[in-house]
């Protein structure tokens, strides 16, 4: 499957922003769905993800409460909406996708090594 991110941008704290991730290539509603963020010099984070029912959702401690993950399957899209940003959340924003059989129905993965597949990357700036 093909994923390409968009909807980064330049945001004032306190703001929002949805990122977008659509697939293209295989069937969208077999693969679980996440986002990871990385900043220079740092690893590549788990910021949240979708199983590929919607089922079940699992982010990172420093997002809950403010993010949200949704997906679309009719219009092969992914979606991170992300409120209340702050400027520790500045990063480089990736979604990425892995089979459901291969991760396990119920099982969100939080490390990029498990990811099959993977979007470019979108920038996300939040200034204080």
């Amino acid at each position: 499957v093909q994923l390409q991110a968009f909807g980064g941008g330049l945001v004032q704290a306190g703001g929002s922003l949805r990122l977008s991730c659509a697939a293209s290539g295989r069937i969208f509603s077999d693969y679980h769905m996440d986002w990871f963020r990385q900043v220079p010099g740092k690893e590549r984070e788990f910021v949240g993800g979708i199983t590929w029912s919607g089922g079940h959702t699992l982010f990172t401690d420093s997002v809950k409460a403010r993010f949200t993950i949704y997906r679309d399957d009719i219009k092969n899209t992914g979606y991170l909406q992300m409120n209340l940003l702050k400027p520790e959340d500045t990063a480089v924003y990736f979604c990425a996708a892995v089979g459901r059989f291969r991760a396990g129905l119920s099982t969100i993965p939080t490390a990029p090594g498990q990811y099959e597949f993977w979007g470019q990357g979108t920038q996300v700036t939040v200034s204080s």
